[in-house]
């Protein structure tokens, strides 16, 4: 069995080789071997010079600036595992949970595996994120029936045949309620596991602001009414 990481990167010149080796690193299930899929969604920093230097036989594309649902979605179409599990490209999660979050899949336990932080030890984070999480964790629960403690998690892991089969649109932070919403609307199996998380904040080069959360709420809301077919 083959998993493809995808990595969409913008602007992370202080954590990426740090998060690349990580990625190498980090075991997977028995029998499973990793492919490593890394989107420069046109960074500006010396990200597209490490990217050069450092991936050997890692599969990579820059593409022009158009967000991280655009870099995933990039992604995604270069990914040729059986499984596709996303990573950002900064040190808020650890590469060292992939084994937990593979494992649903593997055992044929679940179409759709996501990392909650809020599953086990106590999560620090700032106020404002949580708030926000915890509405659209609410929101998606309400209207698609998720059970989710942590919807806007950044680790999630999908059956490549299961992703190909959603229709994604996004094009920045949308990815995260886009794929909740379509998948629970097309009958797919989501489950939770935990992960550990290293929250930073926008001096560290978080670039999630609080459009985003209006933009995440809306998506939510509006795929709730689009016809199946379009899903």
């Amino acid at each position: 069995m083959k998993v493809s990481i995808v990595i969409p990167v913008y602007n992370e010149f202080r954590t990426f080789g740090q998060v690349l080796e990580r990625v190498r690193r980090a075991p997977l299930p028995a029998g499973a071997v990793k492919e490593i899929v890394v989107i420069d969604d046109g960074s500006t920093d010396e990200t597209a010079q490490m990217h050069g230097e450092m991936l050997g036989d890692v599969k990579h594309l820059r593409i022009s600036h158009s967000g991280k649902g655009s870099a995933i979605r990039a992604g995604i179409a270069l990914a040729t595992g059986d499984i596709v599990l996303i990573q950002d490209g900064d040190l808020e999660y650890d590469p060292e949970d992939y084994a937990r979050i593979l494992e649903p899949i593997v055992q044929g336990q679940a179409d759709i595996v996501y990392g909650s932080r809020f599953l086990g030890q106590p999560v620090a984070m700032a106020w404002k994120n949580r708030i926000a999480n915890r509405v659209l964790t609410v929101v998606a629960n309400l209207l698609y029936g998720a059970q989710l403690t942590d919807e806007a998690t950044a680790y999630k892991a999908f059956r490549t045949t299961v992703l190909r089969k959603i229709h994604l649109e996004c094009r920045r932070f949308e990815f995260c309620p886009e794929v909740t919403a379509k998948a629970r609307r097309l009958g797919f199996r989501i489950r939770e596991v935990p992960v550990s998380y290293n929250a930073r904040g926008i001096a560290d080069g978080k670039k999630i602001r609080a459009r985003d959360g209006w933009e995440a709420l809306w998506t939510l809301l509006r795929y709730r009414f689009v016809p199946r077919a379009q899903l």
